[in-house]
This record gives structure tokens, C-alpha cells and sequence, in this order.
């Protein structure tokens, strides 16, 4: 099927933002006025720029306010609409999309409004033009679809038609299946925009929070879903307005949008496939479905793996920071023991337990930098990913060495898939028994404006779902968060954003699993207190108040949460080396969240440097 997408959904000037949709696979454009007005070339160039692009003009829009007012000012609406035919001419556009009228002063009435619509349509016949009729969710009297379609079918114009939008309809808790009422061939154009659920304004909600398919809450696919059975056959279309994507460069937009749609349409099934003109899958792309990670294959840290050197206490930083101590060190006192090194790499492989992390010298700062997974078909993970824009990273082997293949998140993290193979690289020594089994989850800090790039890439590229949305507050600033999992726990990833005044915190972190918390946190206190970040005695004050715990756990650093269910969660963290900082943690009974009530208490300790 077509895509598109509005000008107004990525950054730039007009001309930038025509040659980033085109480099991300777009067929067409909506061209929003705006983007028009502020534009030095005439439309003739546009029209000629957008061609040699390779991109169709799909729609001019908006047009406002038009219908349901008094004959005065309906006159004047129709001198502005002769106007706009006369500029699409010149655009090569033939398709306006008029919203419903939201100004106080339109008048009610189905009636008026569709004779009003219809005087438009045969006005815009003269010019070979049509007419998508939508219903804003505001609008003043028309502000649902189905009313929407109501005006269009008393009008009765070959030339006017509806246009359909998710967050219109899916905002208002509009039910779609009323679209499979409307003939395909009156809905003219179908706009898509997913949107986090969010208590405010509409009108707010809509011009500052929509976000992609895949990256909110809504049923977007389920609404392609009844506008396909309806017989819909134009482009699948993204207007999104977001703050954060018109500030984000303009390209990864683009093709983070082609992503989303590219994942909708596979979201479809192969009924819905064979309406859009391709193969069952997808095939014409080569798209396949997610291959699920089953576990952490690994984490691999840049910086010092040699355990010389230890660990200087919390510093003074501000940020918990072990200054110049190793990672070799932190792991060494975590239990974890160096078992194989890379032979043409600087790559050293520590283990305990499940848990395995790599050390790679080459970095800079300590930094996670790559993620291993375990993959039940790794070929086909990345046959998937590709599918999905995201290309496997150029890397260098030897012919003996197992092949690993990686692609990169948007925050630079690099994602390999691994089917076990990529042990015998480090002929490694047997593993080292300890509390610790395994690595839980891992948090990314992202940039605030890859966000949702973020949450998009996990949800289709890995096939993670979403767990939930929070933020929390920092002393200096907000945490905004949210996980995403495989199905039962087995790979767990925290996105994060720490804005503190004009900066972001890029702190990442390592959490491990442990079968017996409280004895790994006795062996620290005793043989290597400044490893552990200081908890404040405050905080246990209040946990007392709440729970009935052991007293030791004030003693050993531990924090605790209990979910709704009986569940509980123990863990402590280490201090910050460079921008990693480890968690160790023990669910019992079923517990499934991250002690999330706990993360002020940590973000403030970071903060203060434990004073």
C-alpha cells in the first residue's frame, strides 16, 4: 500500500523536509500550508522538486472554518476556497482536506452544512479538485466520523468525500467499526497518529502529544483494519504533531515514521496483507515477524577491564562516581572472575552464575555499548530488522570467529544476535558459581529527542512489549521511563530520560539477578563498603512506617518494594563508574516491576554523592 506523511510531522524547511520523506521510502505528501507559506519557491518548484523525488502530492491541507455560517460569510469562505483550487493547480495537488468548523459562531444544523459542503465540491469540480471532509475532534458541531460521513452522504457530491483520522476518532473513545459503513470510495484519505493516554484537552492533547503507530496506546492497527474492509484503497498516512519531532533531526524522523508503518502493516495479518497488494508477511519488503529474544546472550562495557586500581568511594562529582576505578575492579568485588579473552580483540568475558558481561578496553568512559541476545533464529532477527530500516553494523572478524551480527538502537547502543556460538571466540574457563544468576534487566538512558524512537524500535525490532509509563522526580529535574519485555520476563530493558536543567543525565545501568539479596549484600558491606551507594536513613524511617521488614536491610543498604499482589523486590546499587552503575536485585513471588517507588531515593543519593 502507498504511504505518506504530512510535512508537518518532521522538522525543517519545506525543501528538507520533501528530500528527507523521499530518502525514507515515502511514495507521497500531504503539503500543510503552513510549510507552503514560509516556502521562497512557488509552487510550480515544489511541484517540480517533490516529482524529481519521486513523491505524489496526496493532499493540501488545512482548509477551515468553511461550513455552517451565515451567507455573508459563506461568500467570503468561497472567494478563499477559489483561492486555494488555484494555488493546488499550480501545486499539482487535487485533494483538499477541509476540517470541521470549530469557531463559536458556526451555525447548527446538518442540513446547512451539507448544502453548504456541496456548493464547495462543485466549485472544486471545476478545477479537478475534491474534497475530504473531517471532523475535528473539537469541532463546534461536527466532532465525530460517523457525523461526519452523515453531512458527506446528505450532500451527495461525486466530489466530496470523508477523511478519517485515528486520533480524531480513537480520542474521543469513538468505536471504528462504524467504518466498515462508509463506501470505500468515499473515504477519501485515512490519516494516522498513535497517542500515550493522556487526561487534558483534546486540543492540546492532539497538537503537542501524537506520536507514531507503535509508539502510544491507541488501536491504530484495528482502525486500518475496518477502513480496509470498508474498501478503502488510498495511501496509509502519518500526521503527527509533536514538539519533540519537530525539534528531532528530520531524516531519523522520516524513517522512523516509515518504520511505524512498515510495522503496522505486518501488525495487519495476511488477510489484510493481500487488500494492500502485497504477499502474505509482507514479502514483497522481505519482511518477516520478530524472532523474540529468549534471554541476555551478554552486556558488553568500553572501558578498563584490568581489576587494578579499585575503587575511590563515591567522590566528589555529584554523581556517585567512582572516579578512577575499573569496572574489572567493580565486577572482581561483585564475585564476577575474568574467564576468556577475545584472541583478536581487546575483549575480555567475565562470568558468574547466567551472568556474563564483556569488557572491551577500546572504549573511553565505562559505558554499556552492546547488548547480546539470545535468539532463536538469529538470521532471521536480522532479516527482520532490516526490514524494519535498521541495517546490520559493518564489523570486522576473523574467518574462524563466529559470525555476530548487530544493528544499532537509536541511542547508539549496538543490539547482536546470538545463538550461543559466540562463546567458543573466547574458549572460555568454566563458570564461576556465585549468587548471582543472571543479568535481569538493563536501563538506557536515551536522548530525549529518540525517545519514542526508542520505543518503537524495541516494540518492532525485538518484539518487546510496552509494560507501562512513568515519571518520577529528580531533584533537579523529572525521570520519564518506561519498559518493555518478552513474554515471561525473559528480556527486560528500561528506557529512560533524565533531564536536569539543560542537560541529560546519561547514566545507564546493568541490573543483576541474585537468588539470595541480602547475603550478596552482607559479603559487600564487609569487604567492600565504598562499592554500595549510600542509603538514607530517612528513607528506612519511612519504610518501617509502611512495611514490616527486616532491620537489617537499613544496615546493609537494601531497598524494598512490594507490589499489589504480595510480590517483593530487593535490591541495592552500586556507585557510578564513567556512566554505568550496577543493580542487584531478587524478585520473589511473582513480583514484575522495578521498584520504581525506590528510583527518587537512588537519583538523589547519585546526585548528592551520598553526602
Amino acid at each position: 500500500m502507498r504511504k505518506s506523511i504530512a510535512t508537518v510531522s518532521v522538522s525543517g524547511t519545506l525543501t528538507e523536509k520533501l528530500a528527507a520523506i523521499a530518502a525514507a521510502g515515502f511514495d507521497g505528501v500531504e503539503i500543510f500550508e503552513n510549510d507552503l507559506l514560509a516556502c521562497p519557491l512557488p509552487p510550480e518548484a515544489i511541484r517540480a522538486r517533490a516529482a524529481d523525488l519521486g513523491l505524489s502530492i496526496d493532499l493540501y491541507q488545512p482548509f477551515r472554518d468553511f461550513e455552517s455560517v451565515p451567507a455573508d460569510l459563506l461568500a467570503r469562505n468561497l472567494r478563499r476556497a477559489e483561492h486555494k483550487f488555484r494555488l493546488m493547480e499550480r501545486l499539482g495537488a487535487d485533494l483538499l482536506l477541509v476540517c470541521s468548523n470549530v469557531s463559536p459562531g458556526a451555525i447548527g444544523g446538518d442540513d446547512l452544512a451539507a448544502e453548504q459542503l456541496r456548493l464547495l465540491a462543485e466549485l472544486a469540480a471545476g478545477h479537478g479538485i475534491r474534497i475530504a471532509y473531517e471532523a475535528l475532534a473539537w469541532g463546534r458541531h461536527v466532532n465525530e466520523y460517523l457525523h461526519a460521513w452523515r453531512v458527506v452522504r446528505m450532500a451527495d457530491h461525486p466530489n466530496l468525500g470523508v477523511c478519517l483520522d485515528s486520533f480524531h476518532i480513537l480520542s474521543r473513545g469513538s468505536d471504528p467499526i462504524g467504518i466498515e459503513a462508509i463506501p470505500g470510495e468515499k473515504i477519501f484519505f485515512l490519516q494516522l497518529a498513535d497517542a500515550p493516554l493522556l487526561a487534558m484537552d483534546v486540543l492540546q492533547w492532539s497538537r503537542h502529544y501524537r506520536c507514531f503507530p507503535g509508539q502510544g496506546n491507541f488501536d491504530v492497527s484495528g482502525l486500518v483494519g475496518h477502513t480496509l474492509n470498508a474498501g478503502y484503497a488510498g495511501p496509509l498516512s502519518l500526521e503527527v504533531f509533536n514538539d519533540h519531532f519537530r525539534q528531532a533531526d528530520t531524516r531519523r524522523t522520516a524513517r522512523d515514521g516509515m518504520r511505524s508503518l512498515i510495522a503496522l502493516e505486518d501488525t495487519l495479518g495476511d488477510p489484510a496483507a493481500a487488500r494492500l497488494g502485497s504477499p502474505p508477511g509482507g514479502a514483497a519488503r522481505g519482511f518477516a515477524h520478530p524472532a523474540i529474544p529468549s534471554g541476555f546472550a551478554f552486556a558488553e562495557l568500553a572501558g578498563t577491564g584490568s581489576p587494578g586500581g579499585g575503587t575511590s568511594g563515591t567522590g566528589s562529582s555529584g554523581t556517585g562516581s567512582t572516579g578512577g576505578g575499573s569496572l574489572g575492579g567493580v565486577l572482581a568485588a561483585l564475585g564476577f572472575a575474568r574467564t576468556g579473552t577475545h584472541p583478536t580483540k581487546p575483549v575480555e568475558l567475565w562470568e558468574q552464575g547466567g551472568a556474563r558481561l564483556l569488557l572491551n578496553a577500546t572504549g573511553e568512559a565505562p559505558a554499556l555499548v552492546a547488548i547480546g541476545l539470545d535468539s532463536p533464529d538469529p538470521a532471521g532477527a536480522v532479516k527482520h530488522a532490516e526490514s524494519l530500516l535498521s541495517p546490520v553494523l559493518p564489523r570486522e572478524r576473523a574467518p574462524e570467529e563466529a559470525r555476530l551480527d548487530a544493528v544499532a538502537a537509536p541511542d547508539g547502543t549496538e543490539i547482536f544476535f546470538c545463538d550461543g556460538s559466540w562463546l567458543s571466540d573466547f574458549a572460555p574457563e568454566a563458570p564461576v558459581p556465585g549468587k548471582i544468576t543472571g543479568i535481569d534487566h538493563v536501563a538506557l538512558t536515551q536522548p530525549w529527542h529518540y525517545f519514542d524512537e526508542g520505543e518503537l524500535f524495541y516494540r518492532t525490532v525485538l518484539g518487546l512489549s510496552p509494560q507501562g509509563s512513568l515519571e518520577l522526580p529528580d531533584p533537579y529535574g523529572l525521570l520519564r521511563s518506561k519498559a518493555m519485555s518478552a513474554p515471561g520476563g525473559a528480556v527486560r530493558m528500561v528506557l529512560n530520560i533524565a533531564q536536569v536543567g539543560a542537560g541529560d543525565i546519561p547514566w545507564q545501568h546493568v541490573a543483576l539477578a541474585c537468588d539470595d539479596l541480602v547475603a550478596v549484600a552482607r559479603r559487600l558491606r564487609t569487604e567492600h563498603p565504598e562499592l554500595l551507594l549510600p542509603i538514607p536513613g530517612n528513607y528506612y524511617d519511612d519504610l518501617d512506617a509502611r512495611y514490616e521488614v527486616d532491620p537489617e536491610l537499613r544496615d546493609l543498604g537494601v531497598l524494598y518494594d512490594r507490589d499489589e499482589r504480595g510480590g517483593e523486590f530487593l535490591h541495592l546499587y552500586t556507585v557510578t563508574v564513567g556512566r554505568v552503575f550496577f543493580e542487584i536485585v531478587q524478585r520473589i513471588g511473582g513480583y514484575d516491576g522495578y521498584g520504581a517507588a525506590n528510583a527518587p531515593i537512588r537519583l538523589a543519593v547519585q546526585h548528592s554523592g551520598g553526602n
